[in-house]
């Protein structure tokens, strides 16, 4: 019996051993997996702070482009607002200049009417003239006054552009010329005749329709030549030469069997020719 109780008390020995190895495995186990998952937490962590640290230098780098952007389009449109105040500007003047003349003009028809009544007055008083007459006289005066005031008109040319003042005879041209703000060449074109140089370009006379005062004429300008077909008298007749591309205006005021005369106006500062005092 004693030898049966001393085998039993062996085994539970040796049962009880086995157990406690196996509880030492499994905490060790255990470590090892708590220690593995908290150095891979602690890795993915690290990732998800590197990549958000890139993030974030991304982002400041597109706001910083963003902001250079924003100064480059304000710098643009500050300077565009310069460009659109200037435009104004020089609008702004030229409407002024033209008002100014425009005023001047008025002024000085307005005394030459005065005068023209005057004078009028003064021949009724002097010989007894019949008032009725008079009045015919003065109203006579008036409408010669508004034909001159339109003869100085501005017009739309061929082109479709807003053309300059419009001389109507040599002594329009002549108050042209005064005013200065354009150069002016006469001319007068033999139907038939070669192509006679006027300023910088080439005239020459094709065709003309005295009774219906209408004409044609080839313009060489920039070694190519243009057909002005079936034109009026004082109609402006417009093209662009040269490397600025500059506007050249002709106008004829008269229309005979074979020839006719006109003048031909360039923008002040355009080419003169060598022959030109």
């Amino acid at each position: 019996m004693p030898d049966e109780g001393g085998e039993v008390v062996q085994v539970a020995e040796d049962h009880s051993g086995g157990g406690g190895n196996a509880g030492k495995w499994i905490l060790l186990l255990v470590a090892v997996i708590y220690v593995a998952g908290s150095a891979y937490f602690l890795f993915d962590l690290r990732g998800r702070l590197d990549k958000l640290g890139t993030d974030q230098a991304a982002s400041k780098a597109q706001i910083e482009q963003l902001n250079k952007r924003m100064q480059s389009a304000e710098a643009e449109a500050e300077t565009l607002g310069q460009q659109v105040g200037m435009t104004k500007k020089e609008l702004s003047d030229r409407a002024a200049e033209l008002q100014r003349q425009q005023r001047a003009a008025e002024a000085r028809l307005a005394a030459e009417q005065k005068q023209e009544i005057g004078k009028v007055s003064g021949e009724v008083a002097g010989v007894k003239t019949d008032v009725g007459g008079v009045k015919t006289d003065v109203e006579s005066t008036k409408a010669d006054l508004a034909a001159t005031k339109a003869k100085l008109e501005s017009t739309i040319g061929d082109l479709g552009v807003q053309s300059g003042l419009i001389a109507h005879t040599r002594d329009d041209l002549e108050i042209l010329k005064h005013k200065g703000d354009r150069n002016y060449y006469e001319f007068t074109l033999v139907k038939g005749a070669r192509p006679q140089p006027v300023s910088t370009v080439s005239l020459q006379l094709r065709k003309t329709d005295q009774k219906k005062g209408k004409f044609t004429m080839n313009v060489t300008a920039d070694d190519r030549t243009i057909e002005k077909k079936d034109r009026n008298v004082a109609e402006p007749i417009q093209f662009y030469t040269g490397r600025e591309h500059m506007l050249y205006e002709m106008v004829v005021w008269t229309v005979d069997k074979n020839k006719v005369t006109g003048y031909l106006s360039t923008p002040k500062n355009a080419p003169v020719p060598v022959s030109a005092n």
